[in-house]
């Protein structure tokens, strides 16, 4: 088809946020929710992988198949008050902040969990 772009959609090209994007860090951009592939300084394009899994670092314990959050901050949490969708931790992790493996939901409704 001539006006595809994706397609599957599994990663994408946007910009970069304040702050720029760092590849292996998670982001929020809109309704996408992902991990940077690449880096890229602010206003600038970066790529954002929507699927798969990563070990990425997390505040707050989470047991297995737990919803993981995003603050408005690009922190991942297991606090959802406050905090929007990011994925769901594929294991279990104690207390504190560390790194677990998540796998990102990829689009999100832009609502924050009250």
């Amino acid at each position: 088809m001539k006006n595809q772009r994706y397609t599957h959609n599994k990663h994408i090209a946007l910009t970069a946020p304040a702050g720029g994007a760092v590849s292996g860090n998670p982001y929020k951009i809109g309704q996408y929710v992902g991990v940077a592939a690449t880096s890229a300084p602010a206003g600038e394009k970066f790529t954002l992988w929507l699927d798969g899994s990563y070990d990425v670092t997390v505040t707050g314990t989470l047991t297995e198949g737990q919803a993981v959050f995003i603050t408005g901050a690009n922190a991942l949490t297991a606090t959802a008050t406050g905090n929007y969708p990011f994925g769901v931790a594929n294991a279990a992790k104690g207390t504190g902040s560390g790194v677990v493996e998540v796998a990102p939901y990829g689009k999100i409704t832009n609502t924050a969990a009250l």
